[in-house]
């Protein structure tokens, strides 16, 4: 018998999910998030679980964690002291960047840039060049880089990025530099441009090199003290993997080498999580929405693949580096509303109470109105549940906070609850738009997956919004991001920068490319313990309009490539144009970059077995409850989700509860239970559901 443990951190708890890898049985576990040292709550989450469970600690063999050590670091810019080497007559390099200047036309006159991540006055420039085909044309001046390199040592630089014009179609002055740079300052971590991201554009390559620096570090001292404190508590062979923000998953080893792949490590898990149900009970095209405390994450899952950008966004920082399109608003749970008395308009967010003091009803000194005070004066969280198992819902707390936003406005208690809730559905509402209707999908053709603590209480009226149905809530919502980390697989990808034109290659060349980058990520995979029949590889181009600067990302069918030549992907990129722009042009097609993505089979953890019983749910209900909907009170039902069978329905007004999520059924809508456990919301008298 052995465990597979997924941990989730999020802003304000931290999720785990224990999974028995023979019987599919699964264990969860909520606590509160420690923002000043997340492996705290990480740590005291386990021993809770395996306590709660009746699990030996020695029996876990696998830990999954996603982290926001990284994301964190950027946000609060403390991150290391970097220093920057760059090709002489490059110095400005980052102050340059791509003359872009956020808002309006008048937006420079208000914009404030912030502070680099590598001053100039830790930049040093290199005496060498490469030109655009490899070719050394000026050879490294090593004695002047050493003099340079030790300027920095005695600035006390903790990490050092060196990127070279044209490093990404050769790396050897780079690699020179590293040499002398463990030489000169012994213990310092540095990272090559050429081994970070090979590929075209100076600014973009610098900038996420200098991000990997940046977070590195501290990167690094977490995830060594994690996994030496889980070898004591738990076994001296436990594996501990992070998660990527492209959802696959990373060794300890390739997380510390390369923590800006980890950026946005935590969103990541959900849509996992996502794919890993949904795509077993036959849904392929997907929109995600995970309701968490201080944010909600939308993406979009087609085919059962999450869209990936191949930048990451983290504040006012755009790396190279690949992620799931997840788009964040500050939306959530603990999201402040408040009444502006010189507008008197109600405002819901982004600020929120967060794990401390966090909403009203916590009753752990917060006062304001959160959307989670209004969810609870409406009835939708009923007093007998306890958030996570430990947190008693006070509702004269929630009543006192959202009355004050009442008073301000002149309005009801109810009316001024239904009003935060409304809101708060509109934000998430207009998130799920941008990735869907703004990227060319119509959402019609999709269902709607809700997850995290404060998603099911919105799932319904998001479907009512959006007309996307079913609504699907998975088994343990609450925490389907450590779900997503604990079935996730090995991943990774290497790349390289080609721009030409396809006209003037053969299929030859990008098969030969293809090849070469094939057992890049074979190798890698395999120095992180996946065999070579255990790996699964795929093939992806940019390609673009010569002259263009917009890249579209396609997906490369090797059989169909050498069968049809070239122009299965010409072809390929003129649909894809369409589809997203309504238009195609004549121009000549340039293929700007390769690359080769290697992932672990899937896990093999068994289906948890449910109840095959799709009689009389009344054995399932606990109670009922006064709920506030559209005007009017109604009486819900209250349901035990854990005593609901397989192909059982019911008919709203319900509420269902478990220890990790809540989820409300509105009136005219009824749920079913598919044979994975999904709950599957639609209208009452829709023709899927009655089937």
């Amino acid at each position: 018998m052995s465990f597979r443990l997924g941990v989730d951190v999020g802003g304000t708890f931290t999720d785990l999910l224990l999974v028995d890898e023979e019987n599919g049985d699964n264990f969860t576990a909520k606590v509160s998030s420690t923002p000043h040292d997340s492996s705290i709550a990480v740590l005291d989450g386990v021993e809770k679980i395996c306590k709660a469970s009746g699990v030996d600690l020695a029996l876990i063999r696998s830990v999954m964690h996603g982290t926001t050590v990284a994301t964190n670091a950027i946000l609060t810019r403390r991150g290391a002291r970097v220093g920057l080497v760059t090709t002489r007559g490059y110095k400005q390099v980052l102050h340059i960047a791509r003359s872009f200047v956020p808002g309006g036309l008048g937006g420079w006159v208000t914009f404030n840039k912030g502070e680099l991540l590598a001053p100039l006055e830790l930049t040093i420039e290199a005496d060498e060049r490469v030109d655009a085909r490899g070719r050394i044309v000026r050879e490294l001046d090593e004695a002047g880089i050493r003099v340079g390199l030790e300027q920095l040592r005695g600035a006390g630089v903790e990490a050092l990025t060196v990127s070279l014009i044209n490093a990404y179609a050769n790396g050897e002055n780079e690699q020179r530099i590293g040499r002398i740079a463990a030489e000169v300052m012994p213990g310092v971590p540095v990272s090559l441009s050429s081994e970070v991201v090979p590929e075209m554009q100076e600014y973009e390559r610098t900038e996420t090199t200098v991000v990997n620096s940046y977070v590195r570090p501290q990167m690094a001292s977490y995830v060594q003290h994690l996994q030496d404190e889980l070898k004591v508590r738990i076994r001296p062979d436990v594996r501990l993997s992070i998660l990527r923000s492209d959802g696959g998953l990373a060794t300890c080893q390739s997380a510390t080498h390369a923590p800006v792949n980890m950026l946005l490590s935590g969103p990541a898990g959900g849509v996992a999580g996502a794919i890993w149900f949904c795509s077993r009970a036959g849904y392929s095209r997907v929109l995600t929405c995970d309701v968490g405390g201080t944010s909600t994450d939308v993406a979009l899952i087609d085919e059962n693949h999450a869209r990936l950008r191949r930048e990451t966004r983290v504040g006012d920082i755009v790396v190279r580096a690949p992620s799931v399109d997840v788009r964040s608003i500050g939306a959530g749970g603990g999201s402040i509303a408040s009444v502006p008395e010189l507008t008197r308009a109600l405002r819901v967010g982004p600020e929120s109470a967060g794990a401390v003091p966090g909403p009203a009803a916590y009753n752990l000194g917060g006062t304001e109105a959160t959307v989670t005070d209004a969810n609870i004066v409406l009835g939708y969280l009923p007093e007998i549940q306890r958030l996570g198992g430990d947190f008693v819902i006070r509702r004269d707390l929630a009543e006192a906070a959202v009355q004050k936003v009442a008073d301000a406005m002149g309005i009801t208690l109810y009316e001024a609850a239904e009003g935060i809730t409304r809101i708060a559905n509109e934000h998430m509402y207009g998130a799920l738009r941008l990735i869907s209707i703004e990227q060319g999908y119509d959402p019609r053709d999709f269902a709607l997956c809700v997850f995290g603590g404060a998603g099911p209480l919105h799932g319904n009226a998001l479907g009512i919004l959006m007309n996307t149905w079913p609504v699907i809530v998975p088994p343990g919502p609450g925490v389907l991001c450590a779900y997503g980390d604990a079935t996730t697989r090995v991943k990774d990808e290497a790349s390289r920068s080609v721009i030409r034109r396809l006209s003037e290659m053969s299929v030859e060349e990008v098969i030969e490319i293809l090849d070469h980058l094939s057992e890049s990520v074979r190798s890698s995979l395999a120095e992180q313990d996946v065999p070579a029949h255990q790996q699964q590889l795929n093939w992806e181009a940019d390609v673009r309009y010569q002259g263009q600067a917009l890249l579209l990302t396609l997906e490369i069918d090797l059989a169909r490539l050498r069968e049809q030549g070239l122009d299965s992907l010409t072809a390929a990129f003129d649909a894809e144009h369409e589809r997203q722009f309504t238009f195609a042009l004549s121009e000549a097609h340039e293929l700007v970059n390769l690359r080769a993505i290697a992932r672990a089979s899937q896990p093999m953890i068994a289906d948890k077995q449910l109840k095959l019983d799709g009689g009389d749910p009344q054995a399932a209900v606990v109670g009922q409850q006064v709920i506030y909907y559209a005007g009017a009170e109604h009486t819900a039902t209250v349901y035990t989700r854990a005593l609901l069978c397989v192909d059982q329905r019911i008919n709203g007004p319900a509420i269902v509860l478990e220890v990790d999520s809540t989820t409300v059924l509105l009136p005219g809508y009824c749920a079913r239970v598919d044979s994975i456990g999904n709950l599957l919301i639609r209208p009452q008298g829709d023709q899927e559901e009655v089937s």
